[in-house]
């Protein structure tokens, strides 16, 4: 039991949460740093909740956010099987050790575990010593014949030589039990590591599934980078302690360990977790960019053929992006002619000056104009403008709005360069009879 195994064993009772997320990346974390193995256990003997699409759903999120397993279902190993409803004859096997050594026993038509009567103490890895004195005897299997959590999941960390247990700090109270049932079987005792609970972002309270945000999936439907997602995860309730925050995956994998999971609970912030993915989305190669964009733009935007224009407009839009949800509409005036033209925007620019007379003035500069290089026509344009007595920021505002229908977005003078002048012209007309 040297190398290092750890496990994540969730139900498949409903769909894949923040906490059960986040609790799958720190002993995927841990397995990576010490080179040990990460297994996935299903404990699906609840057959009245469990559902092959909950099962799925996990399984799709795992990926999604890189977290491989090394051993679990689809993939095999030599501890299998890898779900609880398979491994009866396991825990009956294990049954009968308990009733032999006089530590299980019937009562109204269940099995009782018989607990020792000693204070049992908790080394855990984050909290400290914790102790506890487990006073009654507790039910190990069900009347209708099912076994219980508590014995399943030790007789499960036994067979799987598990050596170290990263769950939730909900659990801490459940682990007294388990010391009981480890001692019992005399098995080897796993170290313990109880991480901080996730709290909603408004109010108090353990974040559950009905709370915003707390799905995976929510994530993936809104084309959120996984490894954005994954980072922040990291950063609740472990702290690296090197005043960073945003950091590549194998940064945090050479730094993660117990020493810096936090007591406190953390506080789950979707705003935070927005920015996380900003700046994920502004660091990615234009090779990422472009993999990424296409996926969130597919079925909403006809990039067409033109694979030279499209990164050029990958490029102006990228350091501008702050989500890929937001990024069909961003782009759909460099795909589209007959674009909308955004009224509250309207309303911004029509309150500071005469902007279809500042916009009618640049029509004959552009019409002249021999170079749509960025740094030949930006001066032009300021020159034009000091020579009407005027700043360039009075023509910008209306010259944006003409050509994209919007107030903001990525730098003006690279979306003229790459529209090109007889696009622009042809904006801008259309912009002058619709405004009018």
């Amino acid at each position: 039991m040297d190398k290092v195994r750890v496990r994540f064993a969730p139900s498949p009772t409903g769909f894949f949460h923040i906490g059960s997320a986040r609790t799958a990346l720190f002993n995927w974390l841990y397995a990576r740093h010490t080179g040990g193995t990460f297994v996935l256990r299903i404990e699906d003997t609840d057959q009245e909740r469990n559902r092959e699409e909950y099962l799925n759903i996990l399984k799709d999120g795992m990926r999604w956010l890189g977290l491989d397993w090394d051993e679990g279902p689809e993939v095999g190993g030599a501890y299998g099987p890898y779900f609880q409803s398979q491994r009866d004859g396991i825990y009956r096997e294990y049954l009968e050790i308990l009733r032999k050594r006089g530590r299980a026993y019937d009562k109204d038509g269940a099995v009782f575990f018989k607990v020792s009567g000693e204070k049992q103490v908790l080394h855990d890895a984050v909290y400290g010593d914790v102790e506890h004195l487990e006073e009654k005897d507790f039910p190990i299997f069900r009347s209708n014949g099912t076994p219980v959590f508590h014995f399943v999941n030790v007789v499960d960390d036994i067979c799987m030589e598990i050596t170290d247990v990263i769950r939730g700090q909900d659990h801490l109270t459940n682990t007294n039990k388990h010391i009981e049932l480890f001692k019992a079987f005399g098995a080897p005792m796993p170290r313990f590591a109880h991480i901080p609970l996730i709290l909603k972002s408004e109010g108090h309270g353990k974040m559950s599934k009905r709370d915003r945000g707390a799905l995976i999936e929510e994530y993936q439907q809104k084309n959120f980078l996984p490894e954005a997602v994954r980072n922040y995860l990291c950063m609740l309730g472990w702290n690296p302690k090197n005043d960073r925050e945003i950091m590549p995956i194998e940064e945090i994998i050479s730094l993660f360990d117990f020493h810096g999971i936090v007591k406190s609970n953390a506080r789950f912030d979707e705003r935070k977790m927005a920015h996380f993915n900003t700046e994920h989305i502004r660091a990615l190669s234009p090779e990422k960019f472009e993999k990424a964009a296409r996926e969130a733009l597919r079925g909403k935007i006809d990039l067409g053929p033109d694979c030279e224009y499209i990164r050029k407009v990958f490029a102006v839009c990228q350091p501008k992006v702050s989500n890929m949800e937001g990024l069909p509409s961003m782009l759909d005036h460099f795909f589209n002619e007959d674009f909308p033209f955004d009224e509250s925007a309207k309303e911004k620019i029509f309150k500071k000056g005469e902007p279809l007379a500042r916009l009618e003035e640049l029509v004959d500069l552009i019409k002249r104009a021999d170079s749509f290089e960025h740094d030949i026509l930006y001066p032009q344009i300021c020159d034009f403008a000091a020579q009407n007595g005027k700043k360039a920021s009075e023509y910008m505002p209306i010259l944006r709005y003409a050509i994209t229908g919007q107030a903001g977005g990525p730098d003006l003078f690279s979306m003229l360069e790459i529209l090109g002048k007889q696009r622009v012209l042809a904006r801008i007309d259309r912009a002058l009879k619709a405004l009018k």
